[in-house]
């Protein structure tokens, strides 16, 4: 079994399709095996295993993390969500720009982004349910947001109205983050 990049993006942000075996009975495939993400390049530990279920129409994030910083490994395992990362890196080519792409139980993509980039999704369905293994544990300190909507993003998705938490929808923009002493931890380094 083996994993394939499929694509790339902003720098950082990498598509990944599993090998699939599926007959009669099911499928079967390895959602992460650390030798061969290391071979890739990506990490080969993770120490905390993230599990969401949302309803049809909610916005999760955009959310990152600087301190420990934290890489993620996105996949959806049940319904569909429209996948979101925003690089933060500053310095970088892609700072400010944004990837998005559709992740379901039926194409079993993942999307993999080190540190410096916020990450978000929209439940297209009733019943989502988002799995992520993080590089490092979470610290409510170290963890911030980027507006969802932030119009100088301008992502395009795929929803008019939404549900957010309270503190999503009071994020700050990304003019705002860039203004603030913890951006100096996202620092782009090709």
């Amino acid at each position: 079994m083996a994993f394939h990049i499929i694509s790339s993006h902003l720098n950082g942000l990498f598509v990944i399709k599993p090998d699939i075996y599926q007959d009669e009975r099911g499928f079967f495939m390895e959602s992460f095996h650390s030798e061969k993400f290391a071979a890739l390049g990506f990490p080969s530990e993770f120490l905390q295993d993230n599990h969401s279920r949302s309803a049809k129409g909610v916005v999760r994030g955009l959310h990152f993390q600087w301190d420990p910083p934290q890489g993620k490994l996105m996949r959806v395992t049940r319904g569909a969500a429209y996948c979101v990362a925003v690089d933060i890196r500053k310095g970088s080519p892609s700072f400010g720009q944004w990837y998005g792409l559709e992740l379901s139980d039926e194409n079993k993509l993942m999307i993999w982004g080190g540190a410096g980039y916020a990450r978000g999704f929209c439940s297209l369905v009733d019943e989502t349910e988002v799995q992520y293994k993080c590089t490092d544990n979470y610290n409510a300190k170290g963890e911030s947001g980027i507006l969802w909507n932030d119009p100088s993003v301008a992502i395009a998705w795929p929803i008019e109205n939404c549900l957010l938490s309270q503190k999503d929808s009071q994020a700050q923009t990304l003019s705002e983050w860039f203004k603030t002493p913890e951006s100096e931890h996202f620092k782009y380094s090709p």
